[in-house]
């Protein structure tokens, strides 16, 4: 099997996409309100500067909102029948004006979501890994004016008509199954990511100018939402870490950054993908046989893969995906295409 990963230099409010050929949209935008992304937005609208220059703190968020219903609208018309969109964001808290707020911008987001015509699903709080000794801001341990602090983020998922379509018995769906455990932890509402895997990826300052989560975060949601061969697309991409999951997951891929220096940074990262979809998906398959040895009266049908046991009839069918190899093949966008075989 074959994919094929696309990454583009450019505004994500102009996808020039064909409708209805992304199968599955997972995405961190820039957070309104949050200091580090004031520029890009005032380098799109001038009334986000003039909002921000006011202490406005309502209009330079409405403003910056605007930018991203644009990008929503599109992404509405990328989906397929039944196609998801994940999209990741963490509210703001800012002084303003000599005032302490807190900017909703997961509201805000489905707002513009729901406007864009597509259904809202239960979503999933991920709390975020921190080393921070600092459960509140303000006045210390006195009350009353101290604050939480935000250790969460919020995954919106969202879903364009009704339920997605296969053929009977589609094979690449069955392919695709998860593990009974796992799917007991993925589809909980509250996700602890912790301790996440360290790949030979951007260096530290591509990464924190990014805002990139964790590949855990995409990885889960690539396996949850999509089969082998779906495309995915990522509109914000930054250092390409929703391409990489889905690279090392066996699907295809569409990247869209504004920074030429941060989409750059997905070649290096292509490059780890052999490796690093063996190791996962020997943690995966480790993992499992673990869960079976901890609980042999619940697995009883035999895995066709691999020497193993599992709990229900689809996922005896379950084949897991590595990367035999990646090669560029295009310039501007650059694109690339994988090989892909089973573990």
């Amino acid at each position: 099997m074959q994919t094929t990963h696309e990454v583009r230099v450019g505004d994500a409010r102009e996808l020039d996409l064909d409708s209805e050929s992304v199968d599955l949209v997972v995405t961190s935008p820039p957070y309104p309100m949050v200091e580090m992304w004031d520029d890009a937005f005032a380098a799109q609208d001038d009334a986000v500067a003039e909002a921000l220059d006011a202490a406005d703190g309502e209009a330079a968020f409405e403003a910056m909102h605007a930018l991203l219903d644009e990008v929503w609208q599109g992404i509405a018309d990328a989906l397929v029948d039944g196609g998801i969109a994940a999209v990741n964001v963490g509210d703001a808290t800012r002084r303003m004006d000599g005032r302490f707020r807190l900017f909703p911008n997961h509201g805000r987001i489905i707002e513009g979501l729901s406007a864009a015509g597509l259904q809202q699903l239960p979503g999933i709080v991920w709390r975020k890994p921190t080393n921070s000794t600092n459960k509140f801001m303000g006045s210390g341990t006195l009350p009353t004016n101290a604050y939480a602090t935000l250790e969460h983020e919020h995954v919106l998922l969202f879903r364009k008509g009704d339920t997605r379509e296969f053929p009977p018995k589609d094979t690449d769906r069955y392919a695709s199954a998860f593990f009974w455990e796992e799917r007991n932890e993925w589809f909980s509402d509250c996700w602890e990511i912790r301790g996440t895997r360290q790949t030979r990826e951007a260096d530290d300052d591509a990464r924190e100018r990014s805002g990139a989560f964790p590949l855990e975060l995409p990885l889960r949601l690539v396996r949850m939402y999509s089969i082998r061969g779906d495309t995915v697309l990522d509109p914000f991409a930054g250092t390409g870490t929703t391409s990489l999951a889905a690279l090392v997951s066996g699907r295809s891929s569409v990247a869209i950054e504004r920074d030429a220096d941060l989409a750059a940074t997905f070649e290096p990262r292509a490059e780890t993908a052999p490796d690093l979809s063996r190791d996962l998906a020997a943690e995966r398959l480790e993992a499992h046989r673990e869960f079976v040895a901890d609980n042999p009266d619940t697995a009883n049908y035999e895995a066709e893969h691999y020497d193993t046991y599992v709990v229900t009839k689809n996922e005896r069918h379950i084949e897991l995906s590595t990367v035999a190899a990646v090669e560029r093949t295009g310039e501007a966008p650059t694109r690339f295409r994988a090989t892909h075989e089973p573990f």
